[in-house]
């Protein structure tokens, strides 16, 4: 067992009179990174275990009073029992087969081979680690989101409150935030929960029509309009009719077409191309931005007076680094999403990898979360996500700022559990290597300085002939 393997504060409970062997398990144990505590009798369990519960449980199976079944079928009834090893010097199949009725995860016979116990101690602690996190994501999936929305944050509280507000209003809303924290479904929150929920909903990318193409995708031209125009188009206030028209990243939008925009919001009026008269449109309209449109204005990139027009109502949405436990709650849902789409067996993420995700700051906001999780999935053949299954500007992040501000301090306990161990710094610099060689593994074999049979079992991988 490697220390990478073992998860901070994972505790186990030895139960076993004899105090030679006691004290070698306790030692080997203690090595391998965990909390352990020990008993020499079954009573001094029980004291234990009122107020320290661990994840595993190495009892012998004969001991001083109550014995170890005692011991098993009493720990079977709590919430969320602990792993069991049993162990005995005279062991039959009858015994096993009976201890693993019961609830026990193996049984194993004295002389023990210490090589095979911890083998059996990393299994058992890291099936009882993943069935937590599923329990723990399924908690998660549970609960509802708000039309696609995800966060249970005070600020997204906040912004789902605004959005039911907003819905009943009439006026332009005008969505800021930083690129990926997913001003679209802002968009489509507000128009599920207003009276137009049953009219269309539609998008437009303000930055990808062409200039000259944009005056009539927004306005629709006749039949005849200029060339190529042999039939009459409606145009995207016309198609939005009875609903509502997101026009995304507006401030990308040329100043002639803002002016044709903002008469549509004064007078609710649009004329197509080539038209001779206008027509009335029941649309309504909301735009979104990552740009500060008060400097846009002082720039004379962005009309004042439409600036005005759509700061009628303004809802900023806050970015992933201000959302505290959403993160959490992300990363499930996307966990699963990826899971279930790729077919992959991935429960859940390591420590280590989950510290780095809480101090990367995320620029890319939920989007570039997405990505990431997406991304770690594809690449993850294993149970959880490690470290090396991050992108490489992730994995060199350092994950405690306030030991990289001062790293003359000593390490506090919680600073301890973020450090990388040695062997997921290798396991990064491997990748990285593989990374910037195109996945050959005979080049980075030869820049690694190692053979390639050594790379393949670093990696985990049998070396292909």
């Amino acid at each position: 067992m490697t220390k990478e393997e073992i998860h901070p504060k994972e505790r186990v409970l030895i139960v076993e009179d004899d105090k030679a062997l006691r004290r070698l398990l306790e030692e080997e144990l203690t090595d391998a990174g965990l909390q352990v505590r020990t008993a020499g009798e079954v009573n001094s369990a029980w004291h234990i275990l009122e107020t320290w519960l661990p994840e595993l449980i190495l009892s012998d199976l004969y001991l001083p009073g109550a014995n170890g079944v005692e011991l098993l079928e009493r720990v079977r009834t709590y919430p969320v029992p602990p792993g069991f090893i049993m162990i005995t010097a005279f062991g039959t199949i009858n015994q096993a087969v009976e201890a693993l009725k019961l609830g026990a995860d193996d049984f194993l016979t004295k002389p023990l081979d210490l090589d095979h116990l911890m083998l059996c101690v990393t299994r058992i602690l890291e099936n009882r680690r993943l069935k937590k996190e599923v329990q723990h994501f399924r908690e998660l999936l549970n609960n509802d989101d708000f039309h696609g929305i995800i966060g249970r944050s005070v600020p997204m509280q906040t912004l789902f409150a605004t959005i039911r507000q907003l819905a009943h209003a009439a006026g332009p809303v005008l969505i800021t935030g930083e690129s990926g924290v997913g001003k679209e479904l802002v968009a489509r929150a507000i128009h599920r929960e207003s009276g137009q929920a049953a009219g269309p909903f539609i998008a437009v990318n303000c930055a990808g029509i062409p200039t000259e193409l944009l005056e009539s995708e927004f306005f629709g031209h006749a039949a005849g309009a200029f060339t190529g125009a042999s039939n009459a188009r409606k145009g995207l206030f016309a198609e939005a009719e009875g609903g509502t028209l997101l026009l995304d990243e507006v401030a990308e939008m040329p100043l002639a077409l803002q002016a044709k925009l903002l008469r549509i919001l004064q007078d609710g009026r649009v004329r197509p191309l080539g038209a001779n008269q206008e027509r009335c449109v029941d649309v309504r309209i909301m735009a979104a931005t990552n740009r500060n449109l008060e400097e846009e204005v002082n720039q004379g990139r962005f009309r004042e007076d439409l600036f005005y027009r759509l700061e009628t109502f303004v809802l900023p949405v806050p970015p992933l680094r201000d959302r505290g436990d959403d993160l959490d709650l992300l990363i499930a849902r996307f966990l699963d999403l990826f899971r279930t789409q790729l077919r992959r067996e991935v429960r859940g993420i390591h420590p280590s990898a989950l510290a780095h995700l809480k101090a990367y700051p995320f620029p890319g906001n939920v989007r570039e979360l997405r990505n990431t999780i997406e991304r770690a999935v594809v690449f993850c053949h294993e149970k959880e996500i490690k470290l090396f299954h991050l992108p490489e500007r992730m994995r060199r992040m350092p994950k405690s700022k306030s030991r990289a501000k001062n790293l003359s301090e000593p390490l506090s306990p919680s600073d301890e559990g973020m450090l990388s161990t040695l062997g997921e710094i290798e396991q990064s610099y491997i990748h990285y290597v593989l990374d910037q060689v195109g996945g050959n593994k005979r080049r980075a074999a030869a820049l690694l300085g190692i053979s390639r049979r050594t790379l393949y079992r670093r990696l985990g991988e049998e070396e292909s002939s």
